[in-house]
């Protein structure tokens, strides 16, 4: 949703839930400053009235479909009057066991290093002042030690999670690993997904008429917002997942063997089917894998080496080569 509409239907709920009567089209358009700028105080020509009605008649309906309650009232002077009563509009009391809490409390932690982390503790602050248990009795679960991170290091995050949930589509340049140089990508933006400390967007590649898969760290300069509709079909969630895990090796099609160092490593050692000492600080792992294995193996540097399969080695072997150049 644009900007200035949803301050618009910002405006138009405050104003019928702040009235204790009815208000009629008329002084509605009087009082809220999108009104007045578009079609001025009071009633004009023909067809700015049409205008305003237009606009209010959609607006009144996108309130009624977010879940506001406006009730049409007739009133003393003959006019219609909308108003939207506290009581019709009021949620039931918010209340979370202890559980609940520490899980809302750990959700917010996540946050922290993004800008996200301002909206999180108003919110936790907002639920405690509702009856929420207090941080030192919601924390005091055997969930209590966990302190969890996902780093938001990428200046593109936020153009693009605005992106994902305005449904806008996007253009910017990015660079494959193995490639020299970037590439414009225009694309229809569809979720952002965290795995292994990495932020992911899958979205509709326009150029290439497919779904893809962009690492936001391989995003270069500005990503740049474009109007228009989407084009192809947005599935649901869980399919976007599936694509992102997919994509960065999460669904294992394949079997690794590799040596790494005594010591290191331990994401790796945490996948592995089976582990042999090779003795002079070194371990052979066998690692099941998918798609993206390669680029994982990099951020391990020296610490590890591919034995099998040979093509998984030549493309670790590329991506050092790239790295090096670079």
């Amino acid at each position: 949703m644009a900007i200035a509409k949803a301050e618009r239907l910002m405006n138009l709920a405050l104003c019928l839930l702040g009235t204790r009567r009815p208000l009629s089209k008329r002084e509605l358009r009087g009082s809220i400053e999108a009104y007045v700028e578009a079609f001025g105080p009071g009633e004009s020509a023909a067809g700015s009235d049409d205008s305003f009605n237009r606009m209010f008649e959609r607006d009144k309906d996108d309130l009624r479909e977010l879940g506001l309650v406006i009730e049409t009232v007739e009133n003393l002077d003959g006019e219609t009057g909308y108003l939207a009563r506290r009581d019709s509009n009021r949620l039931p009391p918010i209340q979370f066991d202890a559980e609940e809490a520490a899980a809302l409390g750990l959700a917010a932690k996540v946050w922290q290093q993004a800008r996200l982390a301002g909206a999180a503790s108003g919110a936790l602050q907002k639920l405690r002042a509702a009856g929420m248990p207090e941080a030192q009795d919601a924390y005091d679960t055997p969930h209590s030690a966990l302190e969890p991170r996902i780093p938001v290091h990428e200046a593109a995050f936020e153009p693009l999670m605005l992106a994902c949930r305005d449904r806008r589509p996007v253009v910017f340049e990015y660079r494959k690993a193995n490639a020299a140089r970037p590439e414009t990508r225009h694309v229809e933006p569809w979720t952002l997904e965290c795995w292994r400390g990495h932020w992911y967007l899958a979205g509709w590649d326009r150029e290439r008429g497919a779904e893809r898969v962009f690492r936001l760290s391989r995003i270069t300069g500005k990503v740049r917002s474009r109007a228009g509709a989407f084009t192809a079909p947005v599935p649901d969630v869980s399919t976007v997942r599936e694509t992102v895990e997919r994509w960065a090796g999460e669904t294992a099609t394949r079997s690794a063997v590799i040596r790494l160092r005594a010591g290191c490593g331990y994401p790796l050692r945490a996948r592995a089917v089976s582990v042999r000492d090779l003795g002079d600080g070194w371990d052979e792992l066998e690692i099941p894998y998918g798609h993206g294995l390669d680029a994982w193996l990099v951020e391990f540097g020296p610490d590890v080496v591919v034995l099998e399969p040979a093509d998984l080695r030549a493309d670790v072997v590329d991506r050092l080569r790239a790295v090096a150049k670079g």
